[in-house]
C-alpha cells in the first residue's frame, strides 16, 4: 500500500469517525498456469459504523473475493482497505472482524457449546469468561436448550446459528457474512435473515453480506452494492429506505417490491 494511499485512507476514516471499512481502487488480479484472471476491478466504498451492506451480483463476479480482501484471506493487487482506520491484518490480528461462511464448519466430536467456543479456546481466553460469553451468545442466538448437542442432532439452520454465534463471542466490530444461508430452504433463511436483524440491533455491529437473494439484501441492508460480471466492480448502489426494528411486514411495503425491481433489472441488464 503506498503512503498517499494509505494517507488518503486515513483520512477518510477520520472525518467518517473512522468508518467500519473504507476501500479505495481495490483490484486483484491472479495468475494461474500463465493465464491472468482480473477478479476485481477499481472498487471503492465506505460502510459507516453500525452500517449494513450487501454485496449482490452473478456468480462469479468477484463478491467472495472482496469479502476476502476484507478478511485478510486474500490480498489486492491494486488500491487498499482499512477496517475502522486498520488494515485487514492488523483488524484480524485484533479480532475487530469475525466472519461466517456458507459451511458452518463445526467439529463433529464437540458439543455445540465446545464449538460456539472454540475461537475463544484459540485466542486463549479464560476459561471462566469463555463459558459466560459462550452463554451468553448462544442464548443471543436463540439455542439455549442445545448446548450439550453434537453437530449430527442440529439442523442446517441451527448450525448457521452457532456459526453466528461462534463469531459473536468475540465481539467483533465488524461481521462478514459469504451466503450464510445459501444451502438452507427459503422459509428457514428468511427466518435467519430476521434473527440477524434482531443480533445486528443489539450489537451494534457493521456487517458485508454476500449473497446471490434479493429479498434477502433488501432485508439485511441498508446500502446494497451490485457487481458486474469479471471483472467484479460496484456499479450500481442502492439505498434502502428502512430503518431499524424491521420485520417481516417490511415485505407488504410497495417499497420493498420496488427495490427489488430495480435490483433485478440492474443485474439483467449485467448479465445481457
Amino acid at each position: 500500500m503506498s503512503n498517499t494511499l494509505e494517507e488518503t485512507l486515513e483520512t477518510a476514516a477520520a472525518r467518517s469517525g473512522q468508518a467500519a471499512i473504507s476501500a479505495r481502487h481495490v483490484g486483484v488480479t491472479y495468475q494461474r498456469r500463465g493465464q491472468v484472471t482480473e477478479a476485481v476491478q477499481d472498487t471503492s466504498f465506505e460502510l459507516p459504523n453500525g452500517s449494513w451492506m450487501s454485496l449482490l451480483g452473478p456468480s462469479g463476479c468477484g463478491k467472495s473475493t472482496l469479502l476476502r480482501v476484507l478478511a485478510d484471506i486474500v490480498r489486492p493487487t491494486e488500491g487498499a482497505v482499512l477496517l475502522s482506520g486498520r488494515t485487514p491484518a492488523q483488524a484480524r490480528a485484533e479480532r475487530a472482524f469475525a466472519l461466517v461462511s456458507q459451511q458452518a464448519a463445526m467439529l463433529p466430536w464437540r458439543r455445540l457449546r465446545e464449538n460456539v467456543g472454540l475461537g475463544l479456546e484459540v485466542a486463549g481466553t479464560d476459561k471462566r469468561e469463555r463459558e459466560r460469553r459462550v452463554e451468553e451468545v448462544i442464548d443471543l442466538v436463540g439455542l439455549t436448550g442445545f448446548e450439550r448437542a453434537y453437530p449430527h442432532e442440529l439442523s442446517g439452520g441451527m448450525k448457521q446459528r452457532a456459526a453466528i454465534a461462534r463469531a459473536l463471542t468475540l465481539r467483533p466490530n465488524l461481521l462478514l457474512m459469504d451466503e450464510p444461508f445459501g444451502a438452507l430452504d427459503e422459509l428457514t433463511r428468511e427466518r435467519l435473515n430476521f434473527e440477524v436483524l434482531r443480533i445486528l440491533e443489539e450489537t451494534g455491529a457493521a456487517l458485508v453480506l454476500v449473497t446471490h437473494s434479493i429479498s434477502e439484501a433488501v432485508i439485511l441492508s441498508d446500502t446494497v452494492a451490485v457487481m458486474s460480471s469479471r471483472p467484479g466492480r460496484i456499479f450500481h448502489t442502492e439505498t434502502i429506505p428502512f430503518g431499524r426494528m424491521r420485520s417481516s411486514a417490511m415485505r407488504d411495503d410497495p417499497r420493498f417490491a420496488r427495490i427489488e425491481g430495480v435490483l433485478r433489472h440492474k443485474l439483467m441488464d449485467e448479465a445481457s
